[in-house]
C-alpha cells in the first residue's frame, strides 16, 4: 500500500460536488473508496467515514422534511445540514493533510 494524502484530500473535498451536480458528492467518494481502498493507505477508513457521514446527513434531511410542515423547525434543520455539508469536508481535508484521523460529528456508523 502506498500513502497518497492528496487523493485522500480530494476524496474529502469531492463531497462539495453536491453544490454543483446534486449527487456527485456521494458518487465520487464512493467510487474512489471502492477502487482505491486496497491500494492507498488510509483510504478504507476515510471512505467509510465519508460514506457514513453522507448517509447520516441524508437520513437527517429526510427527518427535516416533515418537520417543515409540522413546526417550521425543518427549515432550521435544513440550513444546519447545509452548513455541515459545506464545513466538515473542508475541515477533514485539512485534517488529512496534517495526518489526523477524520472526524464527522453526528455520523451514524453504517459501514464498519
Amino acid at each position: 500500500m502506498k500513502e497518497d494524502k492528496q487523493l485522500l484530500v480530494i476524496t474529502h473535498l469531492s463531497q462539495l460536488l453536491d453544490f454543483v451536480t446534486g449527487i456527485g458528492g456521494f458518487i465520487v467518494p464512493l467510487v474512489l473508496w471502492l477502487t482505491k481502498k486496497d491500494e492507498i493507505f488510509g483510504m478504507d477508513a476515510h471512505g467509510k467515514a465519508i460514506l457514513n457521514f453522507r448517509i447520516s446527513m441524508f437520513i437527517y434531511l429526510l427527518v427535516c422534511i416533515p418537520l417543515i410542515f409540522l413546526f417550521g423547525l425543518g427549515v432550521l434543520g435544513l440550513i444546519t445540514i447545509g452548513i455541515f455539508y459545506l464545513i466538515f469536508p473542508i475541515i477533514n481535508a485539512i485534517k488529512v493533510s496534517n495526518n489526523e484521523a477524520p472526524k464527522y460529528p453526528f455520523s451514524i456508523t453504517f459501514i464498519k
